[in-house]
């Protein structure tokens, strides 16, 4: 597999250095690609440049994955409207723990010489004192060099202090201790930060030369992946909810499978090439069945099957799948039926609840009684609007309809405590008798 080609055909190569391929295509190469641990868990947006990682020890390469212990205590400054808050020590740690058990699910550290390797740029920078940062890192670079750079020309016009402006310089020394000590040649990321790895690539050629007499001229490359945007221009990555995570306890396996099953058909296409790792002949023919039928979706539920197996399970997946036709699909009582009492939460997760007591179920005369009581106006604010729903034939009850308003209740409780009452396609009510 060739990693340039391949990156090539999927839509995710934006720029590069020149001999970046030339080096790639000599021999095995290692590369690395750094997380500031700015939150407790990865998103999807990060799952792209993850990806560049994924096909990067498939092509045979060997990936690093540097955390920034160091660098998440300032905070990238590329492209922010404004600075970043400082996190606490204890803050950080937690979250440079929940990036690297995220990292393990995708990268494989066991696969002999190109297995993938974790690394913390705090290891190496606590140890180093301002003076001797200065001396190490800071004479190399002109301010000029480092003012003329996107990221911080933007910036400029709104203010930066000294504490961001000097990242780029922390993330370049990344890249010439990672150069030194553990080999590697290539750092990569999304298109927002060729500034700040470019930094890195001139300060390892400017300290070769300067302290090394090396004359080599392509010691270090670099490589980004596009930034990911909807087709409307709106950015990727962000649900009603804001961003969507890869740890379950934030964004649940039947939300994160949600998101990509609503994927539109505009976007599809770029989409699964982009974060899934189906082969091109399987890309096109799905792409060839879904506009024959789209309908029926079949690039959705591709990608959101492929992706959502991977970052969480395909246990999470087909639990996930469950609920989708549960509250959007044709499931039937029995499939009702069919749900564990573990599942039962999970399949239910995000469908508003309310309850309703032994004493008051027993006070309503008929279906309307308990639909106007059940639903606390959430669903139906009046006995009035809900036997409108019923003869309008908008109402089900446990995936069965309604059609007489006067109906008793002879219902069936899933597991003995709960009603699933729909209004329509897409408005559910998960009632519990309390």
């Amino acid at each position: 597999m060739n990693f340039i080609e391949e990156l090539r055909w999927r839509g995710m190569l934006q720029d590069m250095m020149p001999g970046t391929e030339e080096q790639l295509n000599k021999e095995m190469t290692a590369g690395y690609i750094g997380f500031d641990p700015t939150a407790e868990s990865l998103h999807i947006g990060n799952l792209a440049t993850i990806m560049l990682l994924v096909h990067f020890q498939r092509a045979g390469h060997k990936p690093f994955a540097l955390v920034g212990g160091a660098t998440g205590m300032i905070g990238d400054p590329s492209f922010k409207a404004a600075e970043r808050k400082f996190l606490s020590e204890e803050t950080l740690a937690l979250n440079q723990e929940g990036i690297r058990r995220q990292l393990t699910r995708f990268l494989n550290f066991d696969s002999g010489a190109n297995s993938a390797e974790m690394v913390n740029n705090y290891d190496w920078f606590k140890d180093i004192s301002f003076l001797g940062f200065l001396r190490e890192a800071g004479k190399y670079l002109s301010v000029n060099y480092m003012m003329a750079k996107d990221s911080v020309r933007k910036r400029l016009e709104t203010g930066i202090s000294f504490t961001e402006f000097s990242y780029q310089l922390l993330q370049g020394y990344d890249f010439y201790w990672l150069y030194k000590n553990k080999g590697i040649r290539l750092q990569m990321g999304g298109s927002d930060q060729w500034g700040n790895i470019t930094t890195g690539t001139e300060l390892i050629r400017r300290k070769e030369v300067h302290d090394e007499g090396s004359s080599e001229e392509n010691l270090a490359f670099a490589l980004t992946t596009p930034l990911i945007t909807k087709s409307d221009g709106t950015k990727f990555g962000k649900s009603e909810g804001g961003n969507v995570w890869l740890d379950p306890r934030l964004t649940s396996p039947y939300q994160f499978y949600q998101f990509w099953i609503n994927t539109a058909d505009e976007d599809c296409s770029r989409l699964i090439r982009v974060f899934t790792l189906l082969s091109r002949d399987e890309i096109e023919e799905l792409e060839r069945q879904h506009a024959e039928a789209p309908h029926l979706r079949i690039l959705q539920k591709a990608l959101a099957k492929d992706v959502t197996i991977r970052v969480h399970s395909e246990v999470d997946y087909n639990l996930a799948v469950k609920a989708s036709e549960v509250l959007y699909g044709k499931a039937t009582i029995d499939t009702l039926r069919s749900i564990q009492a573990d599942e039962f939460e999970v399949v239910f997760e995000g469908v508003p609840q309310t309850e309703i007591s032994v004493h008051e179920l027993e006070s309503c005369k008929d279906i309307t009684d308990l639909l106007s009581i059940a639903s606390r106006g959430e669903v139906y604010t009046s006995k009035g609007e809900a036997r409108r729903a019923i003869t309008q034939n908008a109402v089900s009850i446990n995936k069965a309809k309604i059609t007489n308003p006067a109906a008793p209740l002879e219902l069936e409780w899933l597991q003995e405590r709960y009603l699933l009452i729909s209004k329509g396609k897409k408005n559910h009510l998960l009632k519990r008798v309390q």
